[in-house]
């Protein structure tokens, strides 16, 4: 059989062969026009883009800390400054080896764990590129040995910053505070940028009430760097613009002779002018010195300060929650007064004890007079804090009245003074017992509460500002710790008084009548600070002083002070104002387990008035 034959067709076959060398063409020519395309975009398009790119190789952005205002006090002494200091950093970016390069370092300088543990919670908080501190102010020596072997060290720098420094130290820190590492809860409530060359911040105090005002606004520096990180030259530089300045209304002298009268004694003082409500001085004691927390407190200084018996960390002025005592019966008088439970004229047998019809409970007076005090009207009941006569009165008025007129002088909330540490105190009443002590409210309750015990509490600052506005016969001030401000430009903003609704009283003696008692509490030989605070001619003054007692178990309940151990003594309080006739000063001072009050008061109202006397 003959083989098949196979015809080819040669034209099919041609033209299939052009089709594919078409085809291929084709998507050739896409290709390159995409090529093109996409070359012109990256060459034309993003030209500059990448021409910045590409110059970051070799430039970065550092940026510029700006200065920190500084902080006056109302007679321009410094109290918060900016030191030089020179610091040891690293840019994570450009150490090949991180871990061994601190440990060489550390082989050069003293660099403990906390340190190094500082600067790692530091590197989180920043970017790779920025550099993070290892070690804070370097001598001259230091500096002089780093600098010897900076050729084994790239990526580490020296840079020169301003540290926060206070001059007065533990005097100022109660009003101050004082700045802080910047910590990773605090990096999320910041605008990074503008801290992208801080490691500080306000923790407390003015330092951080100001803070906005107080760190100003960051700068950088366009810089070429080379392989190592290291600055070979400046290409453009915007400068930052510093802080404000802050002139507070504190006097330093009077704040630093209020400090030395706690010595020994553990408390509150805030003394205000009434004209105002600016703050002249504020004291808790004891406390401490705010340098130690600027650069990074150790932790075992931390646990010293945290754990102390005497709580130096806990600021009383503004924080300290104590019973009125007896400095609450002014303001229950004027109220009686207003309301017409009583007049002037008014007397009270008082034997020495009180009881409610029908109950037991015998409530005696705060000295255990045998007899009592006898007849006692409303201005010999506050010149010799008669508890008989308060407790009568408490009765009479019932604790709604006795709750409206310490809410009028600011009493139970916060006074907004501009620090956020201060806590409102509380006015009790019969719907606060039952949602915080889930009970009901009793006659008893009333009765102790007429003479400062029980459930009402006070800060110092409530109480100076309280009697500030009972100097100045109703008129109120919101209590104020700035002065003014000095701009970067120069301009100062003085910060005017903040008026706040007056306490209304009907008959404008009846203020006569209970500051005419105060003053009677001092200049009368039968008034209870008489010998406490004691006679002077250089200025008058009006007062009320106060018992606040602590608890004591049941075996210590009848014991005189002098006779238990010191936590459980009485703490004693007292508010006063001066002089009289126009007051330039009102105070409130609380002494814990102590008698000093009045004497701590009477130290800082001379400091006051010769002062200004000599000037």
């Amino acid at each position: 059989m003959a083989p098949r034959l196979t015809i080819k067709n040669y034209h099919l076959e041609a033209n299939l062969f052009t089709q594919r060398i078409f085809i291929a063409a084709i998507i050739i020519i896409v290709l390159t026009l995409c090529l093109i395309t996409r070359l012109f975009y990256l060459q034309i398009i993003q030209h500059n883009r990448f021409t910045t790119l590409s110059l970051q190789n070799q430039q970065v952005l550092i940026p510029i800390e700006p200065n920190r205002g500084l902080i006056y006090d109302r007679n321009g002494v410094l109290l918060a400054e900016n030191i030089p200091s020179f610091s040891l950093d690293i840019i994570p970016d450009h150490v090949p080896n991180l871990k061994k390069t601190i440990s060489e370092l550390s082989t050069l300088f003293d660099i403990d764990n906390d340190a190094i543990t500082q600067f790692y919670k530091q590197r989180r908080q920043h970017r790779s590129y920025e550099p993070v501190s290892l070690k804070l102010n370097l001598t001259d020596d230091e500096v002089a040995r780093f600098y010897v072997n900076l050729y084994r060290f790239p990526g580490v720098t020296i840079n020169a910053r301003l540290l926060r420094n206070y001059p007065l130290g533990p005097d100022s820190v109660t009003v101050l505070g004082y700045v802080g590492r910047i910590n990773e809860k605090e990096l999320k409530t910041i605008d990074a940028a503008n801290y992208s060359a801080s490691n500080y911040i306000g923790k407390i105090g003015i330092e951080h009430y100001y803070e906005d005002e107080l760190h100003g606004v960051v700068g950088y520096n366009q810089a070429e760097v080379n392989a190592s990180g290291q600055i070979v030259r400046i290409l453009k530089r915007f400068p930052p613009i510093p802080g404000d300045n802050l002139y507070l209304s504190i006097d330093s002298k009077l704040q630093h002779i209020a400090h030395q009268a706690f010595q020994g004694e553990r408390g509150g003082l805030v003394a205000i002018d009434p004209t105002t409500g600016k703050v002249l001085a504020m004291v808790s004691h004891p406390n401490y010195d705010p340098n130690l927390f600027v650069n990074g407190i150790s932790n075992s200084n931390y646990k010293q300060l945290r754990e102390a018996a005497d709580r130096p960390l806990y600021n009383r002025a503004v924080r300290g929650q104590y019973p009125f005592g007896s400095t609450i019966k002014p303001f229950y008088a004027l109220q009686g007064l207003n309301e017409e439970v009583v007049s002037p004229e008014d007397s009270v047998y008082c034997n020495g004890y009180f009881q409610l019809p029908n109950v037991s409970k015998v409530w005696h007076d705060w000295n255990h007079k045998k007899g009592g005090h006898g007849r006692t009207n409303l201005h010999d009941a506050i010149m010799q804090s008669c508890d008989i006569y308060f407790y009568t009165l408490a009765q009479k008025m019932g604790i709604s009245k006795m709750d409206t007129i310490l809410q009028q002088f600011g009493f139970g909330e916060l006074t907004h003074i501009d620090i956020h540490e201060e806590i409102p105190g509380v006015v009790a009443s019969p719907d606060w017992k039952k949602k915080y002590q889930h009970t009901r409210w009793y006659p008893g309750d009333t009765i102790i509460s007429g003479i400062g015990q029980g459930f009402m509490l006070a800060t110092p600052l409530q109480l100076a500002s309280a009697t500030a506005t009972l100097s100045q016969r109703g008129t109120r001030f919101q209590p104020q710790l700035l002065h003014k401000v000095e701009k970067p430009s120069g301009e100062i903003v003085t910060q005017a008084p903040i008026a706040k609704k007056p306490v209304a009283i009907r008959v404008d003696e009846d203020w006569d009548v209970v500051i005419n008692a105060m003053k009677d509490v001092i200049s009368n030989a039968r008034g209870t600070a008489y010998v406490k605070f004691g006679q002077t001619d250089l200025y008058t003054a009006a007062g009320k002083t106060g018992t606040a007692q602590v608890y004591r178990p049941t075996s210590l309940a009848d014991k005189k002070d002098e006779e238990v151990e010191e936590k459980y003594r009485d703490n004693s309080l007292f508010i006063a104002f001066a002089p009289v006739d126009k007051p330039q000063i009102a105070l409130a001072v609380i002494a814990e387990n102590s008698h000093a009050a009045a004497k701590i008061a009477r130290a800082v109202l001379d400091a006051f008035f010769i002062r200004s006397s000599d000037e």
